[in-house]
């Protein structure tokens, strides 16, 4: 911000969003001064000279032209982490640092196996001592280059940490078999990593079996938006055989190529901050916790907060535990001293004081209740509003269809919608119920989930209440195609949501004068309630969905049965009832 006084040196175009920045009020404010000025913009739209100098001698400023005309570079969709954190930093004292990259693939096709041979060609090239301990991140070199190895446990964990706010990895290496190709987790994995806008370079792993097919691979990496770059496009593909420990170089090599493409820096001497990695507490030593310094340079003695702990470092070691002083940008490192253990993904800082440490820790713990009481899902009915607002540009979808031939025409009809002013984004499509991966994709992204002919698991519904997470479930298209239209143009009416109640096995099948087939049950989790809606079970198909016509414990009526308990259940004219179907109870809020 280039401020002398009252004056401001302004572009001659300005975007809303940049020009509310530079004078530090809100956006929406704003925007509401532009409309009594008679000039309709919203937050990604740019106004010329002549309407900012107006709008911001309303606050006092006095607004003079740029001499060296800047370029306005509106950030489309999730910024990389690191380059939020050095926003604030001084350009000129940037650095390049290290790449931080992490692992993901399908099961079985070679991701621990990769690891292990990236790390055993660093030990043999002389790396003193080895690997001592294992801190969930580790640093290998090439060329004189280091590169940071991140040794998480699959995309859910690289997810979750996202979900936290945190992005610790630059790069992503995505493992695929030779022989296999791509398969449901590559596929999840693909999405993970472009929801985090990383880019992503493959690595062709088994290519020493004789049944390994890399023309089909890439052809499948093709469909999926990965077009290799020997087929002219840009994602890097490099055959590698890790039991053979074939390619290795070359992937490293690759790495330091996308890193430098990105423009990887860090200020040595700035705001030390960066990423928790894992955690744990140990009997003897007291809470030891990995960091990824991103900022920075962590030294010993040092007060930290992360997440809700904080504490006075007493040790660092390197990933081979060798004691440290100090550790710069892109290092991971354990250290002791946290008064708690912090979560994987949370983000760290160094500040002054013990004193101002605990000060932090206790506003973000009354911070965490206050969100926990008013915690509210990103719904379909919320999406015009944040329109209006600048806030949304970009609807986030999760789809999950029956079979592989709904996915395609649901993806078409959502990608017309998506060409006015709001963007939409499919991030994953898949096959399936919905299940707690889609939910944790969904929480870390801003994502709505929604479902064709199918059904979201009770725990995926739990997660999702807990995450605030908007799943619709809908049987056709149009209806679906048609409540995403209306909330693009702000008409959406307020739906009803699903309120799972509870869950019961039938055991056994009764012939009754008065009630006509009844279902003995017995509740297994919730509770079943009298009046309030069913869908009966059989496998994983819905056999009848209705109401919840009568309620017996016993020989009496009653109006709720809770978990444990036995009870018999009628259906409103429904009566193919067998042992083994499994009762949902829910209720439309």
């Amino acid at each position: 911000m280039s401020n002398n006084g009252n004056k401001i040196e302004l572009p001659a175009s300005i975007v809303v969003r940049d020009l509310a920045q530079k004078i530090e009020r809100s956006p929406i404010d704003l925007i509401k001064k532009l409309m009594t000025n008679g000039v309709m913009a919203t937050i990604n739209q740019s106004v010329d000279f002549d309407t900012a100098a107006i709008v911001v001698a309303e606050y006092g400023f006095e607004a003079v032209a740029e001499v060296v005309e800047e370029e306005v570079k509106e950030e489309t969709g999730e910024i990389p982490l690191w380059r939020q954190l050095i926003a604030d930093e001084d350009k000129t004292q940037l650095k390049g640092r290290p790449p931080v990259v992490t692992i993901l693939g399908h099961v079985d096709h070679g991701k621990t196996s990769l690891l292990d041979a990236i790390r055993s060609t660093e030990v043999a090239a002389g790396e003193a001592g080895g690997i001592t301990q294992h801190i969930g991140a580790y640093q290998v070199e090439m060329k004189g280059r280091l590169i940071t190895f991140l040794d998480t446990p699959g995309h859910a964990a690289f997810t979750q940490m996202r979900a936290r706010g945190a992005q610790g990895a630059d790069i992503v290496i995505l493992v695929v078999a030779a022989d296999d190709g791509v398969m449901p987790q590559t596929r999840e994995a693909i999405a993970h990593a472009k929801a985090a806008r990383v880019p992503i370079i493959v690595a062709l792993n088994k290519i020493d079996k004789p049944n390994a097919n890399p023309e089909r691979v890439k052809q499948q990496l093709a469909e999926m938006e990965l077009v290799p770059d020997d087929w002219g496009g840009s994602t890097m593909v490099v055959p590698v055989s890790a039991k053979q420990k074939k390619g290795i170089d070359d992937l490293l090599e690759g790495i330091l190529l996308v890193a430098d493409s990105n423009e990887i820096k860090a200020n040595p001497n700035g705001k030390v901050l960066g990423t928790v990695i894992e955690a744990e507490l140990d009997k003897s030593k007291g809470v030891m916790a990995t960091l990824l310094v991103q900022n920075g340079t962590l030294q010993s003695g040092a007060v930290v907060v992360a997440g809700v702990a904080h504490g006075k470092l007493r040790a660092i070691t390197d990933y081979k535990g060798k004691p440290v002083k100090k550790a710069g940008p892109s290092t991971p490192v354990a250290v002791m001293g946290l008064s708690d253990v912090p979560s994987a993904g949370d983000l760290f800082e160094v500040v002054p004081s013990e004193k101002e440490a605990r000060a932090i820790v206790a506003e973000r713990q009354d911070a965490i209740k206050a969100q926990a009481q008013s915690r509210k899902k990103l719904s379909l009915e919320d999406l015009f509003n944040q329109v209006q607002t600048g806030e949304a540009k970009e609807l986030n979808l999760i789809v999950k269809a029956d079979v592989q031939g709904s996915v395609d025409p649901i993806i078409t009809e959502l990608n017309k919608l998506g060409e006015g002013e709001i963007g939409l984004k499919v991030l994953h499509a898949e096959t399936g119920n919905i299940g707690n991966n889609d939910v944790m994709l969904a929480s870390a992204s801003k994502a709505i989930i929604i479902g064709f002919n199918v059904q979201a698991d009770v725990d995926a519904r739990r997660m999702a209440e807990k995450e605030g997470v908007d799943i619709r479930l809908y049987e056709i298209i149009y209806r679906m195609t048609e409540d995403i239209e209306k909330a693009l143009n702000g008409m959406l009416e307020p739906d009803f949501v699903e309120k799972i109640l509870g869950k019961a096995t039938v055991l056994q099948v009764f012939n009754a004068s008065k009630f006509g087939r009844v279902a003995g049950c017995k509740v297994i989790e919730g509770e079943l309630k009298r009046g309030a809606k069913v869908r009966l079970y059989r496998d994983s198909d819905i056999i009848y969905e209705g109401d919840l016509s009568s309620l017996r414990h016993e020989k009496d009526d009653v109006k709720e049965i809770r978990q444990g308990y036995e009870c018999g259940v009628g259906f409103k004219n429904f009566s193919d009832i067998q042992p083994g179907d499994t009762v949902v109870c829910y209720i439309l809020e």
